[in-house]
């Protein structure tokens, strides 16, 4: 279920077995007000929101209803439908729902943001399970509840793989400050003035679109680095490169390092909370760099372009290592949870 698809199909096709149900609750609609006028809006859309969600998780009487901590994670543990409730957290505890940014805002944010932040705690404990995707993450929450780990699977495996020699580097996510898009270019800056036949491209769409344009061409790097809109077929740009570099501020997980090691990709990630030192077994099948240093991501981008060995090296073990990954083994995690909430 969604609350609000707006008539838009799904980036990717759904199974036939998936019954997709839209309950067109437009939350959008409060972002054109002020705060105080945005709370009485969000407060009637919840509300509604409840009401839909409740009368359809009535008529279908499932055995199981599944929430990534959504708008509903206040009360849906307490529809009685008759279903196990489960919560799911995709992003570090300290980042969810843009809870960084709320609590550097003003007054009101930061009172909201505790608010919140107690809301969720209480609620959490409430569900007959809660699933997190790292180690690192299960730790933030352990004064609370205990958390069953699970992470993301691989949506693909594919037989062909890069050769790692290509002169290109890939990077893939929204352009969201999130991202860290303005980090990576100010890296590539240094990166590409001692390998200028190197390029970088970064795919995807975003708000920050058209400021990271600008940088860009204030850099200089119009000839080196491009931005690049989503594409279905992303397998095939991870295979036509040689290296992937992530440099996001947070992530809950980064199946993006994971894609691109399917692919045998040697990858680079700001080690960043909370996923990518789950993913990345360090100096073996990828390198870790301190956490928003661009210095030291520049430096590691230029040793693995001018190592052509090492780097090829990387991105086979990198394959190999991923295979924890495999659908068949995260799937097993999911119906074991099952099992045992079922007994």
């Amino acid at each position: 279920m969604t609350a609000h698809q707006n008539g838009q199909p799904s980036f990717f096709p759904l199974s036939e077995k998936v019954k997709h149900i839209d309950l067109g609750v437009n939350f959008n609609e409060q972002y054109r007000h002020s705060f105080f006028v945005r709370g009485f809006i969000y407060l009637k859309l919840l509300h509604i929101y409840k009401k839909k969600l409740s009368n359809v998780l009535n008529e279908l009487k499932a055995d199981f209803t599944l929430t990534t901590i959504s708008r509903d994670i206040d009360f849906l543990h307490s529809i009685k439908d008759g279903s196990i409730k489960i919560a799911e957290a995709h992003i570090s505890k300290k980042y969810l729902r843009n809870l960084h940014l709320m609590q550097k805002g003003n007054f009101l944010y930061r009172i909201a943001a505790k608010i919140w932040v107690y809301r969720l705690e209480k609620a959490v404990k409430k569900f007959n399970a809660f699933v997190v995707l790292t180690q690192k993450d299960a730790d933030n929450w352990k004064m609370i509840r205990s958390c069953t780990i699970i992470p993301d699977s691989l949506a693909f495996f594919p037989n062909k793989v890069s050769d790692c020699k290509k002169k290109q580097i890939l990077s893939v996510g929204r352009l969201y400050e999130q991202k860290g898009y303005d980090m990576l270019i100010e890296a590539w800056f240094l990166v590409v003035k001692k390998n200028p036949d190197w390029k970088l491209y970064i795919y995807g769409s975003g708000e920050l679109q058209e400021y990271l344009i600008g940088l860009i061409i204030k850099k200089g790097l119009s000839d080196s680095l491009f931005i690049k809109e989503p594409v279905k077929n992303i397998v095939d740009k991870y295979i036509e490169s040689s290296l992937y570099v992530m440099s996001s501020r947070f992530e809950g997980f980064g199946m993006v390092l994971i894609e691109a090691m399917a692919c045998g990709l040697p990858v680079i990630s700001f080690d960043c909370p909370d996923g990518p030192s789950d993913i990345i077994a360090n100096n073996e099948d990828g390198i870790l760099v301190e956490n928003g240093n661009i210095q030291q991501l520049a430096e590691k981008m230029s040793y693995m372009i001018e190592h052509e060995e090492i780097r090829v090296q990387m991105g086979q073990k990198a394959r190999e290592n991923v295979r924890r990954y495999n659908q068949d083994l995260i799937m097993k995690k999911w119906i074991d949870l099952f099992k045992s909430l079922k007994e």
